[in-house]
């Protein structure tokens, strides 16, 4: 299932997109007289256990139990699944088109770097160019959603710790990320990470191997590629970042993205401006959608 959170013109709410209709679980869950988390981060929480109990809860519910809970998805504001994930891990140089395109060496061990919660935001929300930054980048990222504390996991167990997957634009300023020779300044500006615009469950996406990934800048293709070109894959990723950290329920994990990237263009870069709408779409997931503006 596709999880949503989003605002309904009352409250914030959460639940299940299906089709174009926003299923809302707390609503139905108290029609049914059940007991559901209130926020979709302690749904999280849950992990396979708060699937398994949705599906049933689904699958239960009468027509007009489902109708008496949903609201058409041109009526509600999508919002960005988890506004404060303990932890948002990003991974450098894990697709080889990528590394190829930056003549760049493939990596032996995941290259890892963090983002503040800050940096997210949420689908058709406004990326912000610092005045300063010259050099503002986009890259589309399959992003893992952590369902249970992790630690010192195998590779071939990794996937019991996986909630499900949304999207992530690393938005990078490159003039400042490549001045200082590391990325924590300039992939950390407030902004930098829009994620969205849902969460598709691990029982419903049990196989990343082949996954398109797709980038329109403006409705220009930049990027167009698939996590088959990944270097370190979804399980190995989770066995190498437990080893150095805890990972918890609602950390989000950026991937890495592949080839297409604005600085990395021939015959020459194409960096975002004020206006530029970035879309990426990654297959099974769906699209994530946001405008970049001055800042003020």
């Amino acid at each position: 299932m596709k999880l949503i959170r989003y605002h309904d013109k009352k409250e914030e709410n959460y639940g299940i997109l299906r089709d174009n209709w926003a299923l809302s679980l707390p609503t139905l869950a108290k029609r049914l007289n059940e007991n559901f988390p209130k926020h979709l981060e302690q749904f999280i929480n849950l992990g396979g256990q708060a699937i398994r109990k949705t599906e049933k809860l689904v699958e239960s519910a009468q027509k007009k139990d489902i109708e008496h809970a949903s609201t058409s998805i041109d009526k509600i504001t999508l919002l960005t699944p988890i506004p404060f994930p303990p932890k948002i891990i990003c991974l450098g140089l894990n697709y080889r088109d990528h590394a190829s395109e930056q003549n760049a060496s493939i990596p032996d061990e995941p290259i890892i770097f963090m983002k503040p919660y800050t940096t997210i935001i949420g689908p058709n929300e406004k990326i912000v160019k610092p005045r300063f930054v010259k050099q503002l980048d986009y890259e589309a990222e399959l992003a893992i959603v952590i369902g249970k504390k992790a630690k010192n996991v195998q590779a071939s167990e990794a996937k019991s710790f996986i909630f499900g997957y949304t999207i992530l634009n690393d938005v990078s300023a490159r003039d400042i990320q490549f001045k200082d020779k590391q990325w924590t300044r300039g992939k950390s500006f407030d902004t930098f990470a829009p994620t969205g615009p849902c969460i598709t469950t691990i029982n419903q996406l049990e196989d990343t191997s082949n996954l398109a990934i797709k980038t329109w800048i403006n409705e220009e293709l930049r990027q167009n590629s698939t996590t088959k070109n990944m270097v370190f894959n979804i399980n190995e990723i989770v066995y190498h970042l437990s080893r150095v950290m805890t990972l918890e329920p609602c950390d989000i994990i950026a991937t890495g993205t592949p080839a297409g990237v604005g600085f990395a263009l021939k015959p020459q870069p194409k960096f975002l401006q004020a206006g530029d709408v970035i879309k990426i779409e990654i297959e099974k997931i769906g699209t994530l959608e946001n405008m970049v503006i001055e800042e003020k």
